[in-house]
């Protein structure tokens, strides 16, 4: 049976909007299990960034509960936040490389933080970097890198330290159609071939059908699911 990996119970959301509230999230329960690709789809405004950003500890919710691994992230202190956040792995529209790294030094940069030697973040790297198609261009700089190489080298950057889980926002949105498909070709394989759990927010039915399961999202609720 398989494992509930992350768990929202009634998560809300409220931003305010000067003096108006402006509710994000409303009561939102979602599960989510390992093993899994997921893809949230909705509208601009529907809720999904912001529940993408909740599940990722990149922000606290207004009401409701969170659970990762059966631990409610509530209760942790900040210290335990940033260990957790070491655990996820992030993936955004923009691809946020160090332009004066080159694509190995990127993705060597969590290791980096995380504390490995220098030895050993440089081996992975090799490894990722090889895994994403890229064994050739580790050592170009981002300018040298196509838009779809760069996303390929963030993919590998947010694998780096093992996360229990890939959180990605819109991955294909910066890059053209060809790298789009390519892209989404490598995170299908990255989830059917090494398990990796994925959760991608995206606005086109397109990508979000190549997920298992899409919840469809709109004024900040869950509205409906469809398994792929």
């Amino acid at each position: 049976m398989a494992k509930t990996i992350i768990k929202t119970v009634d998560l809300r959301k409220t931003y305010m909007q000067g003096k108006i509230p402006v509710e994000a999230l409303r009561s939102v329960n979602l599960e989510v299990e390992e093993g899994e690709f997921l893809s949230i789809l909705g509208p601009s405004g529907s809720g999904k960034s912001t529940l993408l950003n909740l599940i990722g500890a990149l922000d606290k919710p207004t009401g409701g509960r969170l659970f990762i691994e059966n631990i409610d992230v509530s209760t942790l202190n900040d210290n335990q936040l940033a260990d957790l956040r070491m655990k996820i792995g992030f993936v955004f529209q923009f691809f946020n490389l160090i332009p004066r790294f080159t694509a190995k030094e990127n993705v060597e940069l969590p290791m980096a933080i995380a504390g490995l030697s220098k030895g050993v973040r440089g081996k992975r790297a090799e490894e990722l970097l090889e895994m994403v198609g890229l064994a050739s261009r580790m050592n170009h700089k981002p300018t040298e890198l196509s838009g779809g190489e760069q996303q390929r080298v963030a993919i590998a950057r947010a694998l780096a330290n093992n996360p229990r889980f890939l959180l990605m926002d819109e991955p294909t949105g910066n890059i053209d159609s060809k790298n789009a498909f390519e892209i989404m070709q490598l995170v299908k394989k990255l989830n059917e071939e090494k398990g990796v759990t994925i959760i991608m927010v995206t606005h086109d039915q397109r990508l979000a059908a190549e997920a298992r399961r899409t919840v469809h999202m709109l004024d900040g609720m869950i509205v409906s699911e469809t398994v792929n």
